[in-house]
């Protein structure tokens, strides 16, 4: 049985979490793969980590918050430790359909790639974001194209999984800021093969974003940087 770890940042989705953490389990039924849902509570300040510790899941809270890059890493840093064969990166607002983790898993089940990422442009199906939203991920795909030589259509994704040679590299590398367009950049410098695959995401159903309090410019130059800057780091 393949063991796979659903990992699920959240920052106060008291309105979302409980709901996320069943849809996964409602799609838990296939004899190929098991999903453990790993809710990791970056210092909520409301009542998801109460929530979440009535659910049926591995609840990390953390003692001081620490961003979604921090968030995830964590996640990946239980699941490498504990001998999980990959890990998925799934929102905590609800964007993301449990309905479509199959299309991420058996990609890496079938040695396909090392990273599979979820996109919503491939065929443009769903969910397509904001205008600026939009535009800043076209910028990032020719940015990352140029840096990485990777044609990613939608970097910005946080709905992605990876295998456990990728999963023991992230847990001890992981970008703290704007971590999914600046983690592309860290797996093409270890070589890991990433592939994307179409999936129909929502918009999301409560909460915050963590770029919301960005302007689209503003934004769009602290992620090139960041992407930058990983690439010339040693």
């Amino acid at each position: 049985m393949y063991k796979v770890a659903v990992i699920i940042p959240c920052y106060n989705e008291e309105k979302n979490i409980s709901d996320v953490i069943r849809s996964v389990h409602a799609v838990n039924h296939s004899s190929l793969y098991q999903l453990t849902p790993i809710v990791v509570n970056d210092k909520s300040t409301d009542r998801s980590s109460s929530i979440a510790s009535n659910e049926n899941c591995v609840l990390l809270d953390l003692p001081v918050n620490l961003g979604i890059g921090g968030a995830v890493q964590t996640g990946f840093k239980y699941a490498d430790e504990n001998n999980f064969d990959a890990a998925i990166q799934m929102d905590g607002d609800g964007q993301h359909p449990a309905e479509e983790i199959e299309k991420l898993i058996l990609p890496l089940i079938n040695n396909e790639a090392d990273i599979i990422i979820g996109s919503r442009f491939i065929t443009g199906e769903g969910f397509q974001s904001s205008f600026w939203r939009r535009t800043g991920i076209v910028f990032f795909k020719m940015l990352l194209k140029n840096i990485t030589g990777h044609i990613i259509t939608d970097s910005t994704s946080g709905f992605r999984a990876v295998n456990k040679k990728t999963l023991t590299i992230i847990a001890h590398q992981y970008p703290d800021d704007y971590p999914e367009p600046v983690a592309i950049v860290i797996f093409a410098k270890n070589n890991l093969h990433i592939k994307e695959v179409q999936v129909e995401m929502k918009e999301r159903q409560g909460g915050q974003s963590t770029i919301g309090g960005f302007s689209p410019i503003y934004y769009m130059i602290k992620v090139s940087l960041s992407i930058c800057f990983t690439y010339f780091k040693k």
